[in-house]
Formats: C-alpha cells, sequence, structure tokens
C-alpha cells in the first residue's frame, strides 16, 4: 500500500501534537498541585483550588487530601473533594482517608508521587530516601501517611545493653516483657521500653533478629533479618510513615520501605525482590513468670542512650484505653472490635488467627490450622499464647502452668518445643499477638479466623 509523504508528516504531527497535549496537560496538574501549597502566593493557591474543582477528576482526591493535612485549605478542599466525588464527609480527613481506601480503582495522576514526596521532605529531608516518583511502590503512594515523627523519630535499639535478670532492679515481677529464647539464649525485653522504641535488632542465640512492634496495631513481631541468599543481616528502623495505621519500617542497607505487618518490603530497592522476613516465636508474659521459666535470662537495660520515661504504662496510655484508632483504616467489626487482640499463627504461608478472648482464665486449645494439627496454650490476662504443631495429639491442662499432658504423657511447655518426659518433641510455631484490625486488613482475604465450637 502507498502513502504519500504529506500523509506520513500529518500523522507525524498529529502524534507528536497529541503527545505533546498530554504532556503539557500532566504538567498542568502537577504545576497546580503543588500551588496548593505555597507558602507565599494566595492568590496562586486559589486559583489552583478553583482548577480542581472545575476539573472535576477523581485522579486528584489524593493530593487534595494531602493538602486538607499539610495547609490551611481545609474548607476550601473539602467543598472540592465533595464536588468531586459526591460524599459529604467535609473536612474529617479520616473519613476521606477511609473512602480514598475503598476504591482502589482510582488512581492518581502521573506525577502525584514526586509532590507527594516534596511536601514530606518539607517536614524531613531524609524522606526523600523513601519516597520519589522512581521507588517502585506495591503499595498505594497516596496512602503512604506521616506518622507525626522524622525517620528515627522513634529510634531502635541496635545491640540494646543486657543485664543479668538480678541485675535488673527496675523491674517488677507484673512487667510485660516480650520473651525469646533462641538455642538457649534467653532475652526478655520489656514493653515498658519497646513501647518508646518500637524496635530492637539483636542476635540472639547466634540468629540475626528485628522486633518489629508497631504500637498501633499492637503488634510485636520477630523477624529474622537474615533472608536467604541476602548477603548479610539487615539493620531496620521507623521510616517515620504508616501505611492504613501500620508501621512502615525500613532497613539501613538499602533504605526500601517495609511492611511492618508482613515482613515485605513494599517500596525502593528491594520491592520486587520477592524477599520475605521469616517469623520467629516470641511470646508476651510477665517478667516474673519469664524469670521462673527461663532462669539464665538477659533483660536490657534501662540505660538505653536515650532519655525517656520508662515508668509502666506510660507511652500510649490514652491509646490502649480507647476503642479508636489513631490513624484511618478500613476494618470489618462485624464479628471483633478493631483493637481486639488475636493470637497470630505465621508458618510459612499457613496463618490463622485466635480472638485472645479464647484464653480467658487459661486455656489449651487443640485445632488446625490448614492442613497442620496444632496446639495452642495460653492466658488472656498476659496475652500469653505459645502454638505448637501437635502432629494430632490432643492435649490437655490449664494454659498457666508450664506442662500439659498428651498421648498419657507430661510435656515441658518450652520457648523452642513441647517436650514430653521421654524426650519427644514437638516444635514451636511463630507467631504473635496484634490487634484485629491489622489482622483483617492483611490477611483478612487469605488467612484463617477460629471460631469457637
Amino acid at each position: 500500500m502507498h502513502v504519500s509523504i504529506s500523509r506520513v508528516l500529518f500523522i507525524s504531527l498529529f502524534l507528536f501534537s497529541s503527545i505533546f497535549m498530554k504532556t503539557a496537560l500532566a504538567s498542568e496538574v502537577e504545576q497546580k498541585a503543588r500551588d496548593l501549597f505555597s507558602r507565599t502566593d494566595r492568590e496562586k493557591v486559589s486559583e489552583a483550588v478553583q482548577y480542581f474543582k472545575e476539573r472535576k477528576n477523581t485522579d486528584s482526591v489524593g493530593v487534595l487530601l494531602l493538602a486538607m493535612r499539610f495547609s490551611s485549605l481545609a474548607d476550601e478542599v473539602g467543598g472540592v473533594l465533595e464536588e468531586i466525588t459526591g460524599e459529604d464527609y467535609g473536612t474529617d480527613w479520616n473519613k476521606w482517608m477511609l473512602w480514598q481506601e475503598r476504591n482502589p480503582q482510582i488512581k492518581p495522576f502521573e506525577g502525584f508521587a514526586q509532590i507527594h514526596a516534596d511536601i514530606h521532605k518539607r517536614i524531613d529531608g531524609n524522606f526523600q530516601l523513601f519516597l520519589g516518583s522512581d521507588k517502585n511502590y506495591q503499595i498505594r503512594v497516596e496512602e503512604i501517611t506521616w506518622g507525626g515523627v522524622v525517620k528515627d523519630g522513634i529510634p531502635a535499639l541496635t545491640d540494646p545493653k543486657l543485664l543479668d535478670r538480678e541485675q535488673a532492679t527496675y523491674m517488677e515481677p507484673q512487667n510485660l516483657v516480650f520473651g525469646v529464647n533462641i538455642n538457649g539464649d534467653a532475652r526478655a525485653y520489656p514493653l515498658r521500653i519497646l513501647d518508646w522504641h518500637e524496635m530492637f535488632n539483636d542476635v540472639i542465640g547466634g540468629v540475626p533478629v528485628s522486633l518489629a512492634y508497631c504500637t498501633l496495631c499492637g503488634s510485636g513481631i520477630l523477624f529474622e533479618t537474615k533472608p536467604e541468599g541476602f548477603p548479610h543481616h539487615l539493620t531496620l528502623g521507623s521510616s517515620g510513615f504508616l501505611y492504613r495505621s501500620n508501621k512502615l519500617m525500613y532497613d539501613t542497607y538499602t533504605h526500601s520501605l517495609w511492611n511492618q505487618f508482613t515482613g515485605e518490603p513494599v517500596s525502593g530497592p528491594l520491592a520486587d525482590s520477592g524477599i520475605k522476613l521469616k517469623v520467629r516465636p516470641v511470646v508476651i508474659t510477665t517478667w516474673e513468670k519469664w524469670q521462673q521459666e527461663n532462669p539464665e535470662t538477659k533483660v536490657i537495660s534501662i540505660d538505653t542512650g536515650y532519655q525517656r520515661d520508662y515508668g509502666t504504662g506510660v507511652a500510649y496510655k490514652q491509646y490502649w484505653e480507647s476503642d479508636d484508632l489513631m490513624f484511618p483504616a478500613v476494618v470489618d467489626t462485624t464479628e471483633h472490635k478493631a483493637k481486639d487482640y488475636v493470637f497470630s499463627l505465621r508458618d510459612g504461608e499457613t496463618k490463622k488467627a485466635w480472638p485472645i478472648k479464647f484464653f480467658a482464665g487459661g486455656k489449651v486449645i487443640n485445632d488446625a490450622a490448614g492442613d497442620m494439627q496444632v496446639v495452642l496454650i495460653g492466658d488472656e490476662a498476659t496475652r500469653t499464647v505459645r502454638a505448637y504443631e501437635s502432629k494430632g495429639i490432643e492435649f490437655t491442662g490449664d494454659g498457666i502452668t508450664p506442662s500439659v499432658e498428651g498421648d498419657g504423657k507430661i510435656w515441658s511447655v518450652t520457648e523452642d518445643a513441647l517436650v514430653a518426659d521421654n524426650g519427644s518433641k514437638l516444635r514451636r510455631l511463630g507467631g504473635h499477638i496484634g490487634f484485629w484490625f491489622a489482622w483483617q486488613n492483611y490477611y483478612g482475604d487469605q488467612g484463617e479466623v477460629a471460631t469457637i465450637n
């Protein structure tokens, strides 16, 4: 088929014009979005608000929510959002964020990711390590929310100073601790200290681990930090950002952001690496019980190098006592309240949650998780739950004393395994305590939730 040179020229000019118009339009949207945050030119701000009102495109919801939070435009922006969406949430940023989460089909305009990064750089220049148009996001960038602190504003404890238990005179018998025992190396990490730091990096029993503690979602998860095939172990810290009221942590090697609950990188150099941190067992119990069951334990010193009030129940006191979340996250509260505690079993791809209320007064629960038979031993009063592979043995006990009965034997409840009086062992399974909303948000569509028969 013969095509004249003039027709080829026309088609080329048409395509060039179309691309140019799209680029110009994208540039206009981006410029108007930046004008929303002008600190000196009120006329530009007003023109930008009017521009988005007339444009009526939901791809601007993300930047308008940024403006609602980080400018003095709450009233004006609320009106524009109502015009665009047809919803009636006024200046309620929380409700608008929930609406955004419920509408994943809405995508921000091209260039939003960089604007999102630049606005947050005004708070802390270090945020450019985590945000930007080149970060390969595996989550919705418009839902990445500033948590109110700068990078490492909640400082992790890395290789914290340890004391023998007799030296820990600051501890009280009923203080809750995160208890870890790996290869006979027992450690206690008091919640009254970790409430302020939300992360420790340590080597326990020769294994590099981090306890990623998100106080907002009530979950302290022990991750093994030497991923298979990775050249060295990772050190984790708090980025200052949240995703659906859950901490986004980062690794100091690549500055990738990680989902605290799943242990997966969600942006940055490792975002599509396929790495997933292994969950190891950790228990919450009282200092008194932990010492009794682990007499050789070490405990971290109150001399952390930071000035904090490490008194019992000081940090987050109001949050613990409230039923409300501090940051928006969609949650199904049909059967459980957002901040009801659940025990989350995490063994490879097997995931199942048991409401902590099932362990009221101390209980031994024989159950299944996927194709695996399990036994859980716990006490609601101290948020103490340990899970073991049972291999079909039915166990009995009160859930409080450190032994159970099964298969005609007495089994000791240890941090590594259930150990029978004849030396037989049943392995401990990875798991942790957390709030229902976090489990439901991240595993609600793939994990099981136990019910009482």
